[in-house]
């Protein structure tokens, strides 16, 4: 999946990219310039098959991230919307650290002012794209109007009235039909989005309102940079953090997208394999070659939970625990699968 990271200058944008990527953003960047990077979701239940299996290969799922430019308020050229339409989530990093070191173009730390800002900016966006996309279809309709262009006109006209009260268009309810028609318009605010706060030390795991993440990337920095595991283990307790906060941010966003993990093991290669929810077994072998989503027969699963505690393949067997599902099956987060299939 395709991440968006956005937001105002100042924030801890490119901090936040180098923590996940592992890539440091060139200093020689251009204004505008949209820099990409892949990271790998670090998944303890990976990191367990590999214990129990000890495979040849052991393969995470992986995010790819888009380094946006920065949104401004002064300037019309917009040049952080054409890379954040191409994303499958937007993910806005909100200042609400305060530092002598680090200026604010606002002059002031204010993350509801800033939030309000970006949203607004959003909006703005996708009314530029709608007006535009109306003027073309009224030149187009003085030669005759199909019935899609007139499906999509009317979707553009609901799209305009909720714009023009401050709406994002998530919000708007859509068939299948009308869904199709403005598919290839990729309005950024029916793109999900998850509104992420770089805080400072103090303010770690502080509240601020549903649908908001924290992070501190400067802890998230210190954290990094400790080799020893027992060390960097001590210094979060010392911080009162429980788990990395960019383990985190990753199953926030996964959750977001409305994704999950389901995972193959053995001893060539234990992997986590990416899928949305409620989809179905031969949906889910899909991912891993078409050939077993043309040709599925059945699918052997194991839960999780149960193989740990088990502590082998044949331990689930003999515990009753080994399931055979058919092609109605729902997978679920951390099933571990094997799947039968025909061609």
């Amino acid at each position: 999946m395709k991440i968006a990271i956005l937001g105002l200058a100042q924030t801890g944008k490119k901090t936040l990219f180098t923590l996940l990527t592992g890539r440091t953003v060139p200093a020689t960047r251009k204004p505008g310039e949209v820099v990409e990077g892949i990271a790998p979701i670090h998944d303890r239940r990976v990191d367990a098959l590999s214990t129990l299996y000890k495979p040849k290969k052991t393969t995470y799922a992986e995010n790819q991230f888009v380094l946006c430019p920065d949104i401004t308020t002064s300037s019309t050229a917009r040049l952080w919307m054409d890379p954040a339409r191409r994303c499958d989530l937007l993910c806005v990093l909100i200042r609400a650290f305060d530092s002598p070191d680090v200026f604010h173009p606002s002059g002031s730390v204010d993350p509801a002012r800033d939030r309000s800002m970006i949203e607004a900016e959003l909006i703005l966006a996708d009314m530029q794209l709608v007006e535009t996309r109306l003027q073309r279809l009224a030149k187009e309709k003085k030669g005759g109007q199909t019935t899609a262009q007139a499906l999509e006109e009317e979707v553009l006209q609901r799209f305009n009235d909720a714009l023009e009260q401050e709406q994002f268009l998530s919000s708007v309810v859509l068939t299948a039909g009308e869904e199709q028609v403005i598919k290839s318009l990729d309005f950024v605010t029916r793109t999900p989005v998850l509104f992420a706060y770089n805080v400072s030390e103090d303010e770690i795991g502080k509240d601020f309102g549903p649908g908001v993440f924290t992070i501190s990337c400067a802890i998230e920095s210190e954290i990094a940079a400790i080799d020893d595991a027992a060390e960097r283990q001590a210094f979060m307790e010392d911080m009162g953090i429980t788990q990395p906060s960019l383990d985190r941010i990753n199953v926030a966003l996964y959750d977001a997208l409305g994704l999950m993990s389901f995972y193959t093991s053995g001893t060539d290669e234990c992997r986590a394999w990416t899928i949305r929810k409620g989809s179905s077994a031969p949906a889910a072998g899909g991912k891993i070659h078409s050939d077993i989503e043309r040709g599925f027969i059945r699918v052997e699963v194991m839960k999780f939970d149960d193989l740990i505690k088990a502590g082998s393949e044949q331990g689930v067997k003999q515990a009753g625990k080994m399931q055979l599902n058919g092609k109605d099956y729902i997978i679920e987060d951390g099933d571990i699968c094997h799947f039968l299939f025909n061609v």
